[in-house]
């Protein structure tokens, strides 16, 4: 799956795309955007350093062909799902393109220099028009650091190793990084006298997840196979999904969660192609004692069905000036099932999925102290809050509290990618 396109020695002319930051020419994300402040539509871009790629107008310029020409035309639509729909053909002819006219020595250089915005002057759309939103279940720490909250007398849960545990999440609620939330209200759980109060959620909470996009979707009664997922996976975001606790501990059993996750996930706007994560894909965590799975969720022998992504989540609180500062940091490399089974699984049964619909990969959380993914991991179900470095503790959110996700990519070899800002502030509960 590499090709040109992720040589480390590309350079890109625009100086602020230089190594080392979030989007580099190795990179290229898509979304959606317009000027700030304005009434125009919204129209597909390319991240380019500090600066976006306005595609309808190098589109207008001619600056394209073939394969890439009409990738470009579906990409500068106001929303994603058309090119999502196009195919990997269409996605990578357009990547190789852009790349070709980004670099050190690129004749178009001044006509390509005329369709770039100013990242810090636009204002971003959802990417694409979300359908169907489902959340997973794949990290082994998180599902035993919560279990021990929630349930601290239950053994781990028996399916987890045999298959990707999901539910159907509300995609009406997906919105895009700097949305503001109000403290959502919920059933709490009983107190002494048995009765459960009505109120303001006390436990709000923050996970840190990944986001994976679909391509080409499939039909109604057809399953997708491991081996073709790569031709329906589209790209990944960051995903922030928010969780009132104690809501989510009193409605959780038997059917899941409801009102404690369905009032917003919050996803960055620049979508990370599969093929610029290319460079990055590892092996998914197994031990002798894990039993062999399915064939249906069996990668071929050697196959790297996971991918190495740095997660960072950090925490801005009213008291401490707006700086944030990290809570935690973890990788998706500690991921039990990869983008490909989830999207297996999900279809197994015959399950439609949609270009545009949006996987979650539920909380990533890793082994190490410092790599729990969400404050009731962090402070231990609220029993031990987290010390801030300027005196204040969470054991949860709290209001004006702006919680900030990160991710990147580096290994040897290679350039270093990253997927920008994940951002959301809470409110307190009467807030407008």
């Amino acid at each position: 799956m590499l090709n040109e396109t992720h040589a480390p020695d590309l350079k890109c002319w625009l100086a602020s795309a230089a190594p080392g930051g979030d989007f580099p020419i190795q990179n290229l994300p898509f979304g959606v955007f317009r000027p700030a402040g304005g009434s125009q539509p919204m129209r597909g871009g390319i991240a380019i350093g500090d600066m976006i790629l306005d595609l309808a107008a190098a589109s207008a310029l001619g600056l394209f062909d073939g394969l890439a020409a009409e990738g470009a035309a579906l990409a500068a639509r106001p929303e994603l799902n058309d090119f999502m729909a196009a195919g990997r053909d269409r996605w990578s002819a357009l990547r190789l393109a852009v790349s070709r006219l980004l670099r050190v020595g690129a004749p178009q250089a001044e006509a390509v220099r005329a369709c770039l915005r100013p990242q810090a002057q636009a204002e971003y759309g959802l990417p694409c028009r979300i359908g169907d939103y489902t959340d997973f279940f794949t990290s082994y720490d998180h599902m035993i650091n919560s279990g021990r909250v929630f349930r601290p007398d239950a053994p781990p849960l028996p399916n987890f190793k045999w298959m990707p545990i999901g539910y159907h999440g509300r995609a009406s609620s997906v919105e895009v990084s700097g949305a503001r939330l109000r403290r959502p209200s919920g059933q709490l759980p009983p107190g002494e006298g048995g009765r459960p109060e009505f109120g303001p959620s006390r436990r709000m909470d923050y996970e840190m997840e990944l986001g994976v996009f679909v391509g080409p979707g499939n039909a109604r009664g057809t399953a997708i196979a491991l081996d073709a997922a790569p031709e329906h996976l589209f790209g990944v975001c960051l995903l922030n999904d928010w969780s009132a606790r104690d809501i989510q501990a009193w409605e959780a059993l038997p059917l899941g969660p409801f009102l404690a996750k369905n009032f917003l996930t919050t996803i960055s706007p620049w979508i990370v192609t599969f093929e610029a994560l290319a460079p990055f894909r590892s092996a998914l965590p197994r031990t002798a004692d894990d039993p062999e799975a399915l064939p249906y969720l069996r990668p071929a022998d050697g196959a790297l069905a996971g991918y190495d992504i740095e997660l960072e989540v950090a925490l801005a609180t009213r008291a401490g000036g707006g700086a944030a500062q990290r809570l935690s940091r973890s990788s998706y490399r500690h991921a039990y099932w990869g983008p490909a089974q989830l999207l297996a699984h999900h279809t197994r049964n015959g399950c439609n999925l949609r270009p545009g619909d949006l996987l979650g990969s539920g909380t990533q959380s890793g082994p190490g102290p410092a790599e729990q993914g969400c404050l009731l991991e962090l402070s231990r179900g609220g029993r031990e809050p987290v010390r801030l470095s300027n005196g204040e503790r969470r054991a949860f959110l709290e209001d004006g509290d702006t919680v900030v996700m990160r991710g990147w990519c580096e290994r040897p070899g290679f350039a270093r990618i990253g997927f920008g800002e994940c951002r959301g502030t809470l409110l307190a509960a009467g807030d407008a």
